[in-house]
């Protein structure tokens, strides 16, 4: 019986995609089956799985995590939150505030690092005045996964972005001579904390005294400042984003657990004991089932389907991307869904009549906006949410899923428009 390979690759990818809508669970392993199935039916190779994977992204990806969990234990991110809540005149400012040092620290490290520095805080300052922590902890988490998608190193989606594009640490910055990605997201960034302001000015009683917070050591600190430093200068030397990038982030992070190991090995041993090897080969097996469905012509069936809807209308392009992808990534991961659309973009922004650089970034930058921000709608939308509302529940305080929607929404609703506002004012040129 002779098997379409088209159609297996479609119902693998389909598949492992619905397993991915109803678990959280073992997602590195089912995305891997799936292509091991595509492996016996003969359409996949070894060859391609080393060609399919960037693994540039994936050094980078390994680097961050561990140079995010030493910063972690250094007690410096808790330390900055902490100051600010004690020199805040109000609880709602200091919560405020504390989303915006969470947003800031989400574009250098992992958003669900970011979410386990600050938390604490938050819990600490509610059951002190005797308040429910629950908004607080959910600003926390959406603004640190609004401000992920600012930097490279920010969150899997912008280093899967550069990856394709070829885009440096720089590039998210300014971008063929405009203000790029970051200022989009900070235009965002502006919008939703108003909305937030408005949420939490209701909370008007004086901040009171918290526990002090004592610096392990600031090692990782500087490790994290040499590391940006690095891969602003790498453009110098890989003008491509094809290798170095990677190498920077590998030899950084492990070259500092093993200064760590040589310190505290005991700590040490729980940071390897802890590493996300689950989200790292769940995003190599992502490369591999996306390369699949280029590699069978899925990718373009796709962008036809697109253009059949708007036609060859670059804003009614930008419109579809940006809606379908907030829709999209408000209840399933966003990485799949980004890896898969990044290719359809492109196709589509050539397909375009007069296209020009400006248009296809519109749309590109405007898929990443869509799909990162729309994460931030539901509880169940990223894993930063995920882990707030765990941690909520951990101290009493479940929460439905309306409630999430009730901060989330706005928030999101404020940061796509105003970003997508600025990206077409800047990159609308075709």
């Amino acid at each position: 019986m002779k098997f379409d390979p088209k159609t297996i690759v479609l119902i693998v990818f389909i598949g492992v995609y619905i397993y991915l809508i109803a678990s959280k669970k073992f997602r590195g392993l089912v995305v891997w089956i799936g292509a091991s199935i595509c492996f016996i039916f003969n359409i996949l190779s070894f060859e391609d799985i080393l060609h399919f994977i960037n693994w540039n992204v994936i050094g980078i990806f390994i680097g961050t995590l561990i140079i995010a969990e030493l910063f972690v234990y250094s007690q410096v991110p808790a330390l900055i939150a902490n100051y600010l809540v004690e020199n805040s005149k109000t609880v709602g400012m200091a919560i405020l505030l504390v989303c915006i040092v969470s947003g800031f620290l989400s574009a250098f490290v992992e958003n669900v690092a970011t979410v386990l520095i600050v938390a604490p805080i938050a819990l600490e300052l509610s059951r002190k005045l005797k308040v429910s922590p629950v908004p607080f902890l959910i600003g926390i988490a959406i603004s640190s996964n609004l401000q992920g998608t600012a930097t490279l190193i920010g969150d899997p989606p912008s280093m899967i972005l550069a990856a394709y594009e070829r885009m440096n640490f720089n590039d998210f910055f300014i971008f063929h001579g405009k203000p790029s990605i970051f200022f989009a997201v900070q235009a965002g960034a502006i919008a939703s904390f108003i909305v937030l302001y408005l949420i939490f000015r209701r909370f008007n009683q004086k901040t009171t005294g918290m526990t002090r917070v004592e610096v392990r050591t600031w090692k990782p600190t500087y490790v994290l400042i040499v590391m940006i430093i690095l891969l602003a200068l790498s453009p110098l030397i890989d003008p491509e984003f094809k290798y170095l990038g990677g190498v920077i982030c590998i030899a950084l992070g492990i070259g500092s657990l093993i200064y760590h190991y040589y310190r505290n090995s005991s700590n040490a041993r729980a940071i390897i004991k802890r590493y996300d090897w689950d989200t790292t080969l769940f995003l190599a097996g992502v490369f591999v089932l996306v390369g699949l469905l280029e590699d069978q012509g899925i990718v373009d069936d796709i962008k036809d389907f697109i253009v059949s809807i708007t036609g060859k209308n670059p804003l009614g392009a930008f419109g579809l991307i940006v809606s379908f992808s907030v829709l999209i990534s408000a209840f399933i991961c966003n990485v799949p869904y980004i890896t898969a659309m990044i290719p359809v973009v492109q196709k589509l922004s050539m397909d375009i009549n007069g296209v020009g650089d400006g248009c296809h970034y519109l749309l590109v930058f405007g898929l990443l906006i869509g799909s990162c921000l729309g994460g931030n709608i539901t509880p169940i939308g990223a894993s930063a949410n995920i882990v707030a509302t765990g941690l909520l529940k951990r101290d009493g305080y479940p929460i439905s899923f309306m409630t999430f929607v009730k901060i989330g929404l706005p928030f999101t609703l404020a940061a796509t428009i105003a970003g997508s506002i600025f990206l077409l004012l800047v990159w609308q040129s075709c």
